[in-house]
């Protein structure tokens, strides 16, 4: 059965408000402006990638008020998608809304049902066996085909998990890392390139699985690591061009020296 809330959401009518204004602002948009009036899914399709990476720019960044406003953005397509399907009489939000709700509490049988689930690999578990017995034809077949291959990698691993393929412990995992670094340096030597490539993807795949054991977001993980490179190449940049060098006319032992200091700053 449904446990009951902890404690009353004491904003829920403003929420409910605020919502519903979001709906008038769209509707109003939709008839009266000459750009909102033209868009389609096709012509959304673009911004709301790049708002989704906004997003995830802003929560990496740690900053609120940017995560607040990039919710907003992609609030205003979820709105945008449904108001263009309601014209084609297809769906409207309430939809939507109906739809997400209906699905969550099918797949939370722990919450909404007589399911017991002490703990999140149970609910994951149970979460891939719902799906299955709904229709999908394979655990893997809710990963988007566009995903970036790292993310991709990622949810394919977790999803296969939640069905119980997996390895038992990191140190099989390492191994096996270990293992793809072998392969991939004998095809290396062996210049044979569409095998480096096949080792090189293999050794890739690898490390994804060992960041889930050791409780790392690989994708998160390369970011903060590409930020960390850009901060300190521009340190390099700047720094030298206030002592009147070129990066270009510098030799590599003069970049390391700004390297260095930018790592230590």
């Amino acid at each position: 059965m449904k446990k009951p809330l902890s404690k009353p959401d004491a904003r829920r009518e403003e929420k409910l408000r605020a919502f519903d204004r979001l709906l008038t602002i769209m509707d109003e948009l939709r008839e009266n402006c000459p750009w909102d009036k033209k868009q389609t899914m096709e012509s959304l399709r673009h911004l709301t990638i790049e708002e989704t990476y906004e997003l995830a720019d802003a929560i990496l960044n740690n900053n609120m008020d940017e995560i607040k406003k990039e919710l907003g953005d992609l609030m205003l397509h979820n709105v945008f998608y449904a108001r263009i399907a309601s014209e084609q009489g297809a769906f409207d939000v309430a939809d939507v809304l109906n739809a997400i709700c209906d699905k969550l509490i099918e797949r939370h049988p722990h919450i909404y049902g007589n399911v017991v689930a002490e703990d999140e690999q149970t609910v994951k578990a149970n979460w891939e066996k719902l799906k299955l017995r709904g229709g999908s034809k394979s655990v893997l077949a809710g990963v988007p085909q566009s995903l970036p291959a790292l993310v991709k990698a990622m949810r394919i691993q977790d999803k296969a998990r939640g069905v119980g393929f997996d390895w038992e412990k990191p140190g099989q995992v390492w191994e096996k890392v270990q293992e793809e670094l072998g392969e991939l340096q004998e095809a290396t030597a062996a210049a044979d390139q569409k095998k480096i490539m096949e080792e090189f993807g293999d050794l890739l795949f690898s490390l994804v699985n060992y960041a889930r054991f050791i409780g790392v977001d690989p994708e998160e993980a390369l970011e903060r690591t590409n930020k960390k490179f850009i901060s300190r190449f521009t340190y390099l940049e700047t720094e030298a061009a206030k002592d009147g060098k070129k990066l270009s006319e510098m030799t590599l032992s003069e970049m390391d020296h700004y390297w260095e200091r930018a790592k230590q700053k």
